[in-house]
């Protein structure tokens, strides 16, 4: 197995015969691509439509997580299930086309597998205010980090391995795309970025971009991540200068 990515699910019990649908249409008779489907502590009836759709597709499997930890967490146990060479992780809610995953997985191909690559989807046909909201949050984290950081949710993302291996304690929330996106830029990964197209929601809600509310509780957390993970670098930085 190739290829691994991975699909937090939250409450998307009509999504995933979507997701599994379409991913049978963009794998086709590939066998170098893997789909995990995380059933992240669902309320809904999720479990159950997995349960029952899953074994209509050889390509895709699921990881249960018993109780809700994060979309990060989600994430990360379903990164710990793969087999892939590479690795990588989607949304749930049908705002990534699959077929854009496999289109990341092409890209990798094309440079020859490179381990040092991160792919990363670049958003468009997204609302003015999204796009401000999105700006806004790209420049601090560029201006506060010291590196280039936009579009930073963006999906899919995907890279090798043993730069996945580099992690340490990753955050459990929805900074787990910061993160990721960071430490490639610091571990000086090649960056790929490529347009995708992100229509709005079918079914369901989103779990965080729910009104202005919910906008600043994310934009907490994210501020917050940022200087931990800031002071964290700098200990490490200490550390090894000793």
């Amino acid at each position: 197995m190739l290829f691994s990515v991975v699909i937090p699910c939250y409450n998307e019990e009509q999504n995933i015969p979507l997701i599994l649908s379409r991913f049978s249409e963009a794998v086709g008779e590939r066998k170098d691509i893997e789909v995990i489907l995380v059933e992240n502590g669902s309320a809904d009836n999720s479990a159950e439509v997995m349960d029952k759709l899953l074994p209509e597709y050889s390509f895709a499997r699921k990881v249960t997580v018993k109780v809700n930890q994060g979309y990060g967490y989600g994430i990360l146990s379903g990164l710990a299930e793969a087999k892939g060479d590479f690795l990588g992780w989607t949304h749930a809610d049908m705002q990534t086309d699959p077929f854009d995953v496999v289109k990341a997985a092409d890209i990798i191909k094309d440079h020859n597998y490179s381990e040092d690559i991160y792919v990363k989807g670049k958003r468009r046909g997204r609302s003015i205010f999204d796009l401000i909201f999105t700006w806004g949050m790209g420049i601090f984290e560029t201006l506060y980090m010291g590196e280039k950081l936009f579009d930073i949710n963006a999906q899919p993302n995907m890279f090798s391995r043993s730069f996945y291996n580099k992690w340490s304690d990753p955050p459990y929330d929805f900074s787990l795309d910061l993160y990721a996106f960071y430490l490639a830029k610091k571990s000086k990964c090649k960056i790929i970025r490529f347009d995708v197209l992100f229509p709005k929601r079918i079914y369901g809600e989103s779990k965080w971009n729910i009104g202005f509310g919910s906008k600043m509780k994310f934009i907490k957390r994210t501020l917050d991540f940022s200087v931990k993970l800031k002071e964290r670098i700098k200990q490490t930085q200490k550390e090894k200068a000793v």
